[in-house]
């Protein structure tokens, strides 16, 4: 039975690297320049007439919020891309029909919107290293952020996929609903350092608890009660995971 699982398993997520892999040029390359050019623009120029924030420089404060930017983006990116193109060619439906267990099957597409998530990652991260010599306080909850802020949004993205009625409707929520609350969420300022009424918005976005656990990871830095933001995540985490198996079991944008 393990095996039945292991080799379906296995095989929509080599499906889903390779997807991204080869043409690393459109994936992953893209998200590396633009990190670049954040860096050299916010970190370099802007980052010199603010000064430090919180007894960091304002380019080492920023840096978790820019390589957790691309992990958002391209994870969601991947499953809302390669869900909708399955169900477009109607490959999903051979898939559907097949004895592998739905869970599996929605594993296997976060699984490659995590694989690639972690590419930009490292990637961007490599290219961080080549402008600051700042270390990582503690490696395991970076590793683990980066691993649920995936997680987390190529399930949202799987979500996306699941109602979108044309192409156009995949690129809706990345522009109008994850720009805004990934550049509101405190990449590049300190939430408390807002008026008072921007800050109890934030406590509505979860972004804001993923920049700030993970700048916790990279920096040390506790905006946000830890503990607290990993809940927030890790439960937002399970009632989408939830939601989007609910309707791939329903066959919720496929059947009808």
């Amino acid at each position: 039975m393990k095996k039945e699982i292991l080799i379906p398993y296995q095989t929509i997520v080599i499906k889903e690297f390779l997807r991204f892999a080869r043409i690393w040029i459109q994936t992953i390359l893209p998200s590396v320049v633009t990190m670049f050019l954040y860096i050299i623009i916010f970190g370099n120029f802007i980052g010199e007439r603010i000064g430090e924030i919180k007894n960091f420089s304002y380019m080492d404060y920023i840096i978790p919020g820019l390589i957790i930017m691309p992990v958002i983006s391209n994870s969601y990116m991947n499953v809302v891309g390669s869900f909708y193109s399955s169900r477009f060619m109607k490959s999903i439906e051979e898939l559907l029909v097949s004895p592998v267990p739905n869970n599996i099957i929605l594993l296997g597409y976060i699984t490659g919107g995590v694989l690639r998530g972690f590419a930009v990652g490292i990637a961007v991260y490599v290219v961080v290293t080549f402008f600051t010599d700042l270390e990582i306080v503690n490696i395991w909850l970076t590793v683990f952020m980066t691993f649920m802020t995936a997680f987390l949004f190529s399930t949202a993205g799987f979500i996306n996929a699941v109602f979108a009625k044309t192409w156009d409707d995949i690129n809706i929520v990345p522009t109008f609903i994850l720009a805004p609350l990934t550049y509101l969420g405190g990449t590049f300022f300190a939430i408390d350092l807002l008026p008072e009424i921007w800050q109890n918005i934030s406590l509505f976005n979860p972004i804001a608890y993923i920049v700030s656990a993970f700048r916790y990871g990279f920096l040390g830095i506790e905006e946000m009660n830890i503990e607290f933001s990993i809940l927030i995540i890790t439960s937002i985490t399970f009632i989408l995971y939830i939601i989007a198996l609910s309707l791939l079991s329903k066959g919720t944008g496929i059947k009808n």
